[in-house]
């Protein structure tokens, strides 16, 4: 038996001046998943498999999500801060996830400053874990995390895109 529900998810694309975004979202409207591509299939293996849904229906708007999605790539970089994201993982992904959501916009951290301040300041491998993990980019802005001394680390998509949402939100 599949692990994978017979759940059936939204989705949506919007375009954005760094190309389409699409966002995934359940029945109560919270991000499952998301990033800069126009893939929803690639996005929803991203999903924890006791979230994925099994399958997914292309929607013309996904409401107050791509209104978001719009609003924070015009210049409200706020705009994402109360979006609903649902991810599932161990203790400390889903503690660290919940800790990216408060750096703020316009003030990144170092690898080791999300370690500190997720509470495990040693753990600096797990903090970047976090990051490699999240599937709900954009609304769990991983991308506001640097290595020591500015150098822009990985992100999933791209190193252009990341560049580009650090100078917007500067």
């Amino acid at each position: 038996m599949s692990i994978e529900s017979t759940r059936a998810a939204d989705f949506g694309i919007v375009d954005t001046p760094i190309g389409p975004f699409t966002a995934i979202t359940d029945d109560e409207g919270a991000v499952l998943a998301s990033g800069w591509t126009a893939d929803a299939e690639n996005l929803r293996l991203l999903i924890h498999p006791a979230l994925r849904p099994g399958q997914l229906r292309q929607r013309d708007s996904l409401g107050a999500v791509s209104e978001a999605i719009l609003a924070y790539h015009r210049g409200d970089v706020h705009a994402i801060d109360d979006v609903p994201v649902r991810q599932r993982s161990g203790e400390f992904l889903m503690h660290a996830w919940d800790v990216l959501r408060k750096v703020p916009a316009g003030d990144p951290v170092t690898y080791t400053e999300f370690a500190a301040i997720s509470g495990r300041p040693e753990a600096t491998r797990a903090a970047a874990n976090a990051c490699a993990r999240n599937a709900a980019a954009l609304f769990v802005p991983c991308h506001r995390v640097l290595r020591i001394g500015g150098a822009l680390g990985g992100f999933r998509w791209g190193l252009d895109v990341k560049r580009w949402l650090l100078d917007h939100e500067a």
